[in-house]
């Protein structure tokens, strides 16, 4: 179980894609909603594509994420960069 102050996601029984999927949907602020999403459809693109789909995860976009709340002060990115989705240096 998860519980934030936007919500409360139980998520006892789901697979880790689901368990993101409910996470993100129950108890991610709003404004960070379409973000995480977009970010977890495109690891799930990229990862299933390689056969890495238990648990999808492109870090370089996570740590996109990090980079930008250490540059602008929120983790608000605006669009992700097309060429580091895949990996690519």
């Amino acid at each position: 179980m998860v519980v934030t102050e936007i919500g409360f996601a139980d998520v006892t029984g789901m697979s880790p894609r689901e368990r993101a999927r409910e996470i993100i949907k129950k108890c991610a602020h709003p404004d960070y909603q379409p973000i995480l999403t977009d970010y977890l459809d495109r690891a799930e693109f990229e990862c299933l594509r390689k056969g890495w789909g238990h648990e999808p995860h492109l870090l370089w976009n996570a740590f996109d994420m990090h980079k930008h709340l250490n540059e602008h002060g929120t983790m608000k990115i605006p669009k992700w960069d097309a060429t580091r989705s895949t990996g690519s240096p």
